[in-house]
């Protein structure tokens, strides 16, 4: 064969880029529409509907699961954001501070209620504390309980969170503020920390939800059934009915409060997105 026929022979041409993604993604569909059909066809939907969808147990639950657990709820998680708001502002302030001793202080904390799971700090509060200080109440009851728990998990991640949006603003924005006569607390207070906030607020709308969801563990604080949240509602129906369907129910009222939130959280972020563009 010569050099000439060689030349004239056409080049095998593969899949494009394009084509190849084309192929991936027409394999995925088909491999999550064969499990979706699988699914289908093998579950038992009769045994599931009467473990799970039992519509007079459901109907009993109402009112009492949206003005009884789903407020309480809701209480438990703001003020468990509103003590982490505020505790994690210190906390960051003092990771930021030109003072050593309180950037070791704040760096400790952090570590150490970041790394501890919540229902350590819930068992602690409600138990180690009384222990420790014996005769002392905490103002409030379980509600104060909860959210000195849920604020003390809470602002050691607000803590980072708030110091990455200061640090995130400009410095020529401190240094404009102190050549106005602005004093450095009064400069951070007015300028620095609005700035810091327009940033940080999606993530913080976000440990809002983490924080709803982990207000489930009031149940190891001991409640009295005025003081039952949504979990633990449904969990005391469940075991008088001996069936699911409650626990479903509580689980959907979780998800009324969650999926609005992560939609705010997610125009946030595609705002934010759109400002810095």
């Amino acid at each position: 064969m010569t050099d000439t026929d060689v030349t004239l022979q056409p080049k095998k041409k593969g899949l494009t880029r394009r084509q190849k993604r084309r192929l991936s993604r027409g394999v995925q569909y088909v491999v999550f529409v064969a499990a979706v059909i699988a699914f289908a066809v093998t579950a038992d939907w009769g045994r599931l509907q009467n473990q799970f969808a039992q519509a007079d147990i459901a109907k009993q639950m109402f009112p009492d699961v949206i003005t009884l657990a789903l407020k309480n709820t809701v209480l438990y998680t703001l003020s468990g954001f509103v003590v982490g708001l505020v505790l994690g502002m210190v906390i960051a302030l003092m990771r930021l501070s030109s003072v050593g001793p309180y950037r070791w202080l704040a760096g400790v904390y952090i570590e150490i209620f970041r790394g501890l799971p919540a229902l350590l700090i819930f068992i602690f509060v409600g138990v180690a504390v009384p222990l420790a200080f014996p005769g002392t109440e905490i103002p409030g009851g379980t509600y104060g309980k909860v959210a000195i728990a849920l604020g003390l998990v809470s602002a050691a991640y607000m803590a980072e969170t708030i110091r990455a949006g200061i640090q995130a603003v400009p410095k020529g924005q401190m240094e404009a503020a102190r050549s106005l006569g602005f004093s450095p607390a009064k400069a951070m207070v007015s300028i620095i920390i609005p700035q810091a906030f327009r940033i940080i607020l999606p993530p913080l709308t976000n440990e809002l939800v983490l924080l709803f969801k982990d207000s489930s563990l009031v149940l190891f604080l001991g409640v009295t059934l005025e003081e039952r949240e949504l979990s633990k509602f449904g969990r005391d129906l469940a075991s008088t009915t001996a069936n699911s369907t409650p626990i479903l129910v509580a689980g959907l009222c979780y998800l009324l409060v969650t999926i609005p939130l992560s939609f705010v959280v997610r125009r946030m972020e595609s705002k934010a997105q759109e400002a810095i563009r």
